[in-house]
């Protein structure tokens, strides 16, 4: 169920294009089919990090049961490779936030996991 919302001031082309990509490197990442995976990419122009509109970005990973300490620092170096690659932004010039709202505070198909898949 993860589910990844990116904003960033580095503008993309082709908008669409990269988000199937960041899908698909998400669910690898992140050892979850990507039938499961979220994303979402929102550009802000007004962005500032160190006091500068230099390429940045701010992103949330929300996702249930795999966000462990030892499993955060693998999946950061993994997002933070991608984004310089595919973005240009340094790894100096970014937050990725981590959140495990458990399964009772998350809901899907008109109910919540906890009642999907038990507490």
């Amino acid at each position: 169920m993860p589910s990844l919302e990116l904003k960033t001031n580095v503008p993309l082309e082709d908008p669409k294009q990269f988000l199937l990509e960041f899908s698909s490197y998400a669910a690898k990442a992140l050892k979850k089919p990507e039938l499961y995976i979220s994303v979402s990419y929102h550009y802000n122009e007004n962005l500032t990090f160190n006091g500068s509109f230099d390429p940045a970005f701010l992103m949330t990973v929300t996702s249930l049961d795999n966000l462990k300490p030892g499993l955060t620092d693998e999946y950061s170096k993994a997002f933070f490779d991608f984004f310089q690659d595919k973005l240009g932004v340094p790894g100096d010039r970014g937050y990725i936030t981590f959140l495990d709202p458990g399964r009772a505070f998350l809901g899907h198909q008109a109910t919540t996991f906890a009642t999907i898949f038990g507490k």
